[in-house]
């Protein structure tokens, strides 16, 4: 039989999703299972987005520009001026999900074998998408009792070699939930500037921001306009993880026109997606302000009621709808599995990431689990009892 790629063998399995047999085979014993593991938001798409794909009015599904719909990129860009952001329609390419705006970036700016600095955790599809574009990974790691911030710029200019193309950080982040201060980003900016290197910056939970902290985006660094590239997505802003529409984001026109090659190559982002998507921008404030209050309610009710498990230690996040939590277990992907294998409470249980996969450093995060709070409160509060009970019978507690 012919043997398959080293890209295929060396492509990573979701840690967000790999026990996801355990999780069916739980509910076929009849088990509740609170899905804790994947940012599948419950909120409401926009009545505005659902209401254009029930509406359309076409008698063809064609192709868009391949940089998408014009007068999508014009709402956009319009969308970025009104928080503060100064992006045109012509920085602005539309892309098949932000996993794909991160493709095409690592695509444009990176030859086989290069590398890319990322503070860990880190979103677990990173790697994924660098072995996509043949880039190797190099972590720098956060620390848990930080909260995860930013490592010292110091511990992150020793990664820096010849091969070093950029830096990719996530704003706020995915999975811990921190939020880069414009200190830190003016820190990123130091380095990037000294070393010449690209600034990827995932800015996807813009909207999701807590207890009155704003997110500063690279954009508005001065002086590395052309070494910024912003990666977007409705996915979490509009609760629309189904509508793959994302945007790559950059003043480097070079940049921007070779990557409009590879969005050539692909022909075009989803016509129905981009309608529903353009009509998501008019989606009102009071949605956002009631979507972050509920927000904030969930992560208090999570990150306070782990906290208050005995051995149980948890940041609580400023942003996004993450935490990461340390557990007073021997392996957290264990615990994870056994949750779902050989344990319920009242006829529940839950299910969670081990946060290793987020981690590219052999060992790190092996008592960590991310969570996504991403329920509703009472299910949140059953979650947390759950892991109280378990963690009293666990086999595996240390």
């Amino acid at each position: 039989m012919p043997k398959i790629s080293q890209k295929a063998m060396d492509m990573p399995a979701s840690p967000i999703r790999k026990l996801v047999p355990f999780s069916e085979a739980a509910k076929k014993q009849g088990k509740t299972v609170y899905h804790l593991n994947i940012g599948q938001p419950d909120i409401e798409t926009p009545q505005v987005a659902l209401d254009a794909i029930k509406n359309l009015d076409r008698t063809v599904l064609e192709y868009s520009h391949s940089a998408g719909f014009e007068s999508y990129r014009n709402g956009l860009s319009a969308y970025y001026i009104k928080t503060g952001i100064n992006v045109q329609p012509e920085d602005i390419l539309i892309t098949t999900g932000g996993s794909e705006a991160l493709i095409f970036g690592f695509m444009t700016t990176c030859n086989p074998g290069d590398e890319i600095i990322i503070p860990e955790p880190f979103y677990a599809n990173y790697n994924g998408f660098a072995v996509t574009a043949g880039v190797n990974v190099v972590p720098v790691t956060a620390s848990i009792e930080t909260g995860f911030a930013l490592p010292p710029i110091e511990e992150i200019e020793k990664k820096i070699t010849p091969k070093t193309k950029g830096i990719v950080i996530c704003n706020p982040g995915n999975p811990t939930g921190y939020l880069y201060s414009k200190e830190e980003l003016e820190q990123l900016r130091t380095i990037v500037q000294k070393h010449d290197l690209f600034l990827f910056a995932d800015e996807v939970y813009r909207e999701f921001c807590y207890d009155g902290a704003k997110p500063f985006s690279v954009m508005n660094l001065e002086g590395i306009e052309d070494n910024v590239i912003m990666i977007d997505s409705v996915s979490k802003r509009y609760s629309m993880c189904g509508a793959r529409i994302g945007a790559l984001i950059t003043k480097n026109k070079e940049v921007m026109a070779s990557a409009l090659k590879f969005g050539q190559a692909r022909l075009s982002p989803p016509t129905v997606d981009q309608i529903a998507s353009e009509a998501a921008l008019n989606t009102p404030q009071s949605y956002f302000d009631n979507v972050v209050a509920e927000y904030v309610e969930r992560r208090n009710i999570m990150v306070d009621g782990l906290n208050n498990i005995p051995g149980v230690f948890c940041p609580k996040p400023s942003g996004a709808f993450y935490c990461v939590a340390k557990f007073p277990v021997d392996d957290a992907e264990k615990f994870c599995q056994w949750l779902l294998e050989e344990f319920e409470y009242e006829g529940q249980t839950v299910m969670m990431a081990p946060a290793n996969g987020f981690y590219s450093t052999k060992g790190a995060g092996q008592d960590e689990a991310r969570i996504a709070y991403v329920l509703n409160k009472e299910s949140l509060k059953n979650a947390v009892k759950c892991l109280e009970e378990a963690l009293k019978v666990y086999p595996g507690r240390k």
